[in-house]
């Protein structure tokens, strides 16, 4: 923890109802929020800033849904002008492997690593009887990652090399993340 007062959550969050409508970006958002938070308080590290980062990773995405549309550049460029902090930004930026910004900090690994994890996970939850994160596992997570056909945009190789990025084992860090989205289970409409 560093002491930094950061733009404030409230802030954040109306700075995404703003630019996104789209309800499950609302979700995808939030979901990747609550892993970044985990993984703060697994590593000791502020919060607050990595919950930001977080929320906002997405912000330009359904106005700019692609990198030459200008995600997620359009985004980290409004933050800037409002004054965010650089760290956020840059961030945000590396999570984009087209961007240029190389992933340094341990937070924008986390932030990559958890970015489609976070959404192959809701996904799994989805497909299962009572349509809840009840049952989602490291081993449910490997099943589906084996079905070519479910989450097809999906690259499995990219969600292991991001968890070894982290230096996370994968199954530690589906767990993780699973854990994560349990604690927004009814935001995410994934409760039981």
């Amino acid at each position: 923890m560093n002491g930094t007062t950061w733009p404030s959550r409230d802030d954040a969050w109306a700075l995404v109802c703003e630019w996104t409508q789209n309800p499950n970006l609302h979700k995808h958002m939030l979901a990747v929020e609550a892993a970044m938070r985990a993984y703060a308080r697994r590593f000791g590290e502020d919060e607050d800033l990595w919950g930001l980062v977080g929320l906002l990773h997405d912000l330009d995405y359904e106005r700019y849904p692609s990198q030459e549309a200008g995600h997620p550049f359009r985004g980290v460029e409004h933050l800037r002008a409002l004054g965010y902090p650089e760290v956020i930004c840059r961030a945000i930026l590396s999570h984009a492997d087209y961007s240029g910004v190389a992933r340094i900090s341990r937070m924008e690994h986390a932030l990559h690593a958890c970015d489609d994890l976070t959404g192959f996970v809701i996904a799994v939850a989805l497909v299962r009887p009572n349509r809840s994160l009840a049952g989602v596992d490291g081993p449910a997570v490997r099943r589906k990652m084996k079905d070519k056909a479910f989450a097809r945009a999906v690259s499995r190789d990219e969600l292991l090399h991001a968890a070894e990025a982290l230096g996370v084992p994968f199954d530690e860090h589906v767990a993780v993340v699973v854990d994560a989205l349990r604690g927004i289970a009814a935001e995410l409409g994934l409760s039981a």
